[in-house]
């Protein structure tokens, strides 16, 4: 079963969702796992592609989009929206509003939750299904 985290940010919005995607995608990618990021729509895919680029200054996260990529990834960061990374993978990064069906295959998955009512609904909703999976759980309170 996967590790599943629940990061609450004090803050709303779809924007400081993917920013702090992007963070954690750096991070999990400087500790040398790789990385997918699995998202709505392909609106969504080429917004995080430009916001990996320029999120902070100096940040290098090498990635690519799984939707316009052909072959296996060569990069440790992944973007989708209806592809998965071929390789095992050590973290998803889940901006969807629903859970990934193929997210027990990964070992840790990540859910960022907003402050805005919705985001909270969708988030308590996500951690019954996951607990209900058998998957461990832990919530980071930001």
């Amino acid at each position: 079963m996967s590790q599943v985290d629940f990061y609450v940010l004090k803050t709303s919005g779809e924007t400081n969702r993917q920013r702090f995607a992007c963070r954690l995608a750096e991070k999990a990618y400087r500790l040398n796992n790789t990385v997918h990021i699995q998202v709505a729509d392909q609106q969504s895919a080429a917004q995080l592609d430009e916001l990996l680029w320029t999120f902070r200054d100096g940040s290098f996260v090498p990635h690519e989009v799984l939707d316009t990529a052909a072959g296996k990834p060569a990069s440790p960061v992944t973007i989708g929206s209806n592809t998965q990374p071929d390789a095992d993978c050590d973290l998803l990064i889940n901006l969807t509003n629903s859970i990934p069906e193929a997210s027990g295959a990964f070992p840790r998955v990540a859910e960022i939750v907003t402050s805005d009512d919705e985001s909270t609904k969708r988030s308590r909703q996500h951690f019954v299904e996951y607990r209900n999976a058998g998957h461990k759980l832990d919530s980071h309170k930001l």
